[in-house]
């Protein structure tokens, strides 16, 4: 039987992960190169879905505190193997049951992961709770619904335990974040190399 948030999945490819992302290494400079010039010294940020650290190493040293956190242990290990910085920190969390009081964090990064949760929606509540009014949400997500062949790519991928419960067009995305409480501030449309991404920084 297949689970219900794929996180068995990732705890069976955490170590592959850093390689496997090397391919993806221009994407997520991409994704830094934008979320960087709304950071500042005077910040804390929270991020989600961290993975094994590809926005968390290169964008904590823009910010005051930055902590990373997954579902994942296996991914959060891998994460740990590699941090020098008293600036980052990194745990296991549920993005949907946070422990931090409302207003803790002044921007939440969480990249590439709403698609592949089942409640999204409780995420975003958890996150509209933990920002200070005005924080920022970043939010690049793979818009599967642009893309022709995305179907046949998930089928492929699910035979290895891995499911999107989400393929949102661009605009289906937007209004997904708009009617959860979330003003968007910018978006655009990044080519991934395969499927479409949508950067978005909302309020």
């Amino acid at each position: 039987m297949q689970e219900p948030d794929n996180k068995t999945y990732w705890q069976k490819v955490s170590k592959l992960y850093d390689p496997f992302m090397k391919s993806n290494s221009g994407l997520y400079k991409d994704i830094c190169l934008r979320i960087r010039p709304y950071l500042s010294k005077d910040m804390n940020v929270l991020e989600l879905a961290c993975g094994t650290g590809q926005l968390s190493y290169p964008l904590s040293r823009q910010v005051r505190l930055w902590e990373a956190t997954d579902f994942s242990e296996a991914m959060i290990a891998q994460a740990k193997k590699h941090n020098r910085s008293s600036r980052l920190h990194f745990s296991v969390l549920d993005a949907t049951s946070l422990p931090y009081a409302p207003g803790t964090f002044d921007a939440v990064v969480i990249s590439n992961a709403l698609h592949i949760m089942p409640c999204p929606q409780q995420a975003l509540a958890e996150i509209r709770r933990v920002l200070k009014p005005g924080g920022l949400l970043f939010c690049p997500t793979f818009v599967h619904g642009e893309y022709t062949g995305s179907r046949i790519r998930m089928k492929l991928m699910e035979k290895t335990g891995f499911r999107t419960y989400h393929q949102w067009t661009q605009s289906q995305f937007l209004k997904f974040l708009a009617d959860h409480g979330f003003s968007v501030a910018e978006y655009r449309t990044l080519d991934s190399g395969r499927i479409p991404l949508c950067f978005v920084v909302a309020k």
